[in-house]
């Protein structure tokens, strides 16, 4: 059975643990005000290039404090943890978000109708695109949770990116499948992140509408109806596309496009990073073992930790999702990324670098035996695996 770290709680022997980042938290409502923060630069400035202040803050800035402030292994220990998730304060750090997430698209489109250059106008999108890719992580915390109002909160934060089917296929279909080749979200060692992006939002869409359509057919309800989760996760981007559009006028349409693409280019290269050539092996009975903490990659970096609710803790996440982000653990065992995601993300766009920095880091994870990682299968040869063997741990069905 894996145990978590054992790094020692900082608190003095015998006083109560605290948070240490406790207040750090919010530091993450900065995100949904990046286009507030635009706004304000360029008018302070007259610097037409700070309308992309959204990807320079995300992978510059975030980056450069990952290296600076460096890692925190530190875990609650037991005794803390009941209370810790009780703790209604670290919800509010996630409620907020969602507000604020709205607020800065109304602005962006206020602008956009107003008339911007190109150059500026694409600048907003992905400055607002960086907000509606940390909002689709923000809905992940949301939509593990039993509580239906954090469930709804999670479906309104995902209709800005008109990703709404991630809440079906991630809960029901990742969870299941992770680190096996069934998975359209788990990438495998040598396939480029370019080649991986087709894969998982195709994949992603026709999981979804499967196990919507199985689950309704279960309790005898028609695939096409209001019952049916995908369809109305869509149904809420159709009718905020439609009305910002309708308000703002047919300008906007382009830029909420251009966002939404940019949200869930964030979205898929995190997948991508979280899972990469790894792989569960099988049980004699032919059924994936249980997912442990060396299924995912981790980091313990505390800046990109604070502004993604600790999504870089992904084992402990994986072994208990309805586990909240302030509470989740770093386990010893699980392979690290050399930095935090932020970093990685921006290294995986560039194919020849990612392969270089992380396909040594799978092997090494495998002790060189690239038939127990999940290999693609047209890089077979080149880690010296028969091309067979790239396939052969495969089962017909997710475990």
């Amino acid at each position: 059975m894996t145990s978590p770290s054992t790094t020692p709680p900082a608190s003095p022997a015998g006083t109560p643990w605290r948070d240490r980042k406790r207040y750090a938290w919010l530091l993450g409502l900065a995100v949904p005000t990046l286009p507030f923060q635009a706004g304000a630069l360029v008018a302070v400035s007259d610097w037409q290039v700070l309308w992309w202040w959204g990807p320079f803050f995300a992978f510059v800035i975030i980056p450069l404090l990952d290296a600076l402030i460096g890692p925190d292994q530190e875990n609650p220990p037991d005794e803390a943890m009941p209370a810790l998730e009780k703790d209604r304060y670290y919800r509010w750090c996630t409620y907020l978000y969602l507000p604020l997430q709205y607020a800065g698209l109304l602005y962006a489109c206020v602008l956009w109708s107003r008339g911007m250059s190109v150059p500026d106008a694409l600048g907003l999108a992905t400055t607002v695109g960086v907000v509606a890719g940390v909002a689709i992580n923000t809905a992940h915390e949301l939509g593990h949770k039993r509580e239906s109002v954090e469930r709804r909160l999670a479906r309104i934060a995902l209709a800005q990116s008109a990703y709404g089917h991630f809440y079906v296929e991630h809960n029901h279909g990742h969870h299941i499948r992770v680190a096996t080749r069934e998975d359209p979200a788990s990438s495998r060692l040598g396939e480029s992140l370019w080649a991986f992006l087709p894969r998982t939002v195709a994949g992603s869409v026709r999981s979804a509408w499967h196990l919507e359509a199985r689950r309704l057919t279960r309790r005898r309800h028609r695939t096409w109806s209001h019952r049916n989760d995908v369809l109305t996760a869509w149904g809420l981007t159709v009718l905020l596309f439609a009305t910002l559009t309708a308000v703002f006028g047919p300008v906007v349409l382009p830029c909420l496009l251009v966002q939404a693409v940019c949200g869930i280019l964030l979205l898929e290269t995190v997948n991508y990073l979280e899972h990469y050539g790894l792989l569960r092996e099988r049980r004699p009975d032919g059924r994936y073992e249980r997912v442990a903490p060396r299924h995912s990659w981790n980091s313990n970096n505390t800046t990109s930790n604070i502004f993604l609710y600790q999504l870089q803790r992904h084992s402990d996440h994986h072994a208990n999702p309805l586990r909240r982000y302030q509470t989740l653990r770093h386990y010893d065992e699980a392979p690290q990324l050399p930095s935090g995601y932020a970093s990685m993300i921006v290294l995986a766009w560039v194919t020849p670098l990612w392969r270089r920095v992380m396909d040594p880091k799978v092997l090494a994870h495998y002790d060189g035996d690239t038939r127990r990682a999940n290999l693609h299968h047209r890089r077979a040869t080149r880690y010296g695996a028969p091309v067979g063997d790239s396939t052969r741990r495969a089962p017909s069905h997710g475990g």
